[in-house]
């Protein structure tokens, strides 16, 4: 038995919907695991969906929460821990954890109510780890300065979930290629939007592509931020955020969606070897001023995103340290994101 103690996280989950739920999966399956190579037990003390709470100081029983949730229950249905109408602010506010991960819907009007969500739990003292978009595209440097991100010795914040799921856009660009001054950045930031491209290329409607899409799981009923490039523009703010050290805003970035992208420039790019791609770029201009934009974009045989599979989403960084760094990573879905969210955990709690 290894010897050293365990350690036990308490932690709230707002959001039991695409990404909730798939984590609890992950932990459930997973905490054996956890417990032998890490000495960690993650103990769920709230969780809170669209129709109220959880509580238990105790922890909550995963798989009586699971179950709730497949039957398309609110968790405040459970007996004795249910708590009807609590929001996940008032989760946060009232009930003493370790841990948040916030797993909300995403919005990039106000960020709501992730951003609320975040604000206080780092307030009371909690690490937070971030699935959700919003609260980081509206206000990234709000929560920065409440966490380690710029004040060592406050809660840590992490959101690698936030950017490419289990791709890890945000610790390859500010971890490993630290030191280094970065030049321009591309990526393919959402699958819905690639995958349409690719099976438009290979000769079927938009319509067709789009319901190939929702029934995987990857599109939304409504695509609208997928296809209209908004989600890749509120990933691309994030990264200009966190790794570039930008302060950029979603005002900033030029934006233009896949909507119009026809069957000849589809064909073009791929007689040259290549795609046409959702590229989302940022483009150094010296002095700490950077462009940025998502717009179709048509790469020959020669770009390192040339060879994206329909599946898959890819970024390239260019440092002048560290040279030319390609990450291709396949579509994970939600699992990805719960995957990319224990990752962070792990960060702030290591063994």
């Amino acid at each position: 038995m290894n010897p050293r103690a365990v350690r036990t996280v308490r932690f709230v989950l707002t959001g039991l919907g695409n990404v909730g739920v798939p984590l609890l999966e992950i932990l459930q399956s997973r905490a054996s695991l956890l417990m032998e190579r890490y000495r960690l037990e993650l103990l769920p003390v709230g969780l809170a969906d669209s129709g109220g709470a959880a509580v238990s100081p105790n922890g909550l029983d995963v798989a009586a929460v699971l179950a709730v949730k497949r039957a398309k229950h609110s968790v405040a249905s459970l007996p004795v821990v249910g708590r009807p109408g609590m929001s996940g602010c008032q989760l946060v506010r009232e009930v003493k954890a370790d841990l948040l991960l916030e797993a909300t819907p995403t919005s990039f009007k106000d960020g709501q109510p992730g951003l609320d969500i975040t604000r206080d739990a780092l307030s009371r003292g909690m690490a937070a780890v971030l699935a959700s978009k919003g609260p980081l595209v509206l206000g990234f440097q709000e929560l920065a300065g409440l966490s380690d991100l710029e004040s060592p010795g406050r809660p840590p914040l992490r959101f690698s979930a936030a950017v490419g799921a289990s791709m890890p856009l945000v610790n390859v660009g500010r971890r490993d290629l630290a030191l280094g001054k970065l030049g321009r950045f591309e990526g393919v930031l959402n699958s819905t939007s690639h995958l349409l491209l690719c099976r438009m290329a290979e000769g079927k409607t938009y319509e067709a592509a789009l319901a190939e899409a929702q029934a995987l799981g990857i599109a939304e009923t409504d695509p609208t931020l997928d296809v209209d490039g908004w989600d890749s523009a509120g990933k691309l703010v994030i990264l200009a955020n966190a790794v570039m050290r930008v302060p950029t805003a979603l005002k900033d970035v030029s934006v233009t969606g896949m909507r119009g992208v026809t069957r000849a420039q589809l064909d073009a790019a791929k007689a040259r070897g290549g795609q046409v791609l959702l590229l989302a770029r940022g483009e150094p201009l010296g002095a700490d001023r950077w462009e940025w934009s998502v717009r179709p974009t048509a790469v020959d045989a020669s770009h390192p995103l040339a060879r994206l599979g329909a599946m898959e989403m890819g970024a390239v960084f260019r440092s002048d340290l560290h040279g030319v760094n390609t990450v291709i990573n396949g579509e994970q879905g939600a699992r990805g994101t719960g995957a990319a969210m224990l990752k962070d955990v792990l960060e702030i709690f290591p063994d």
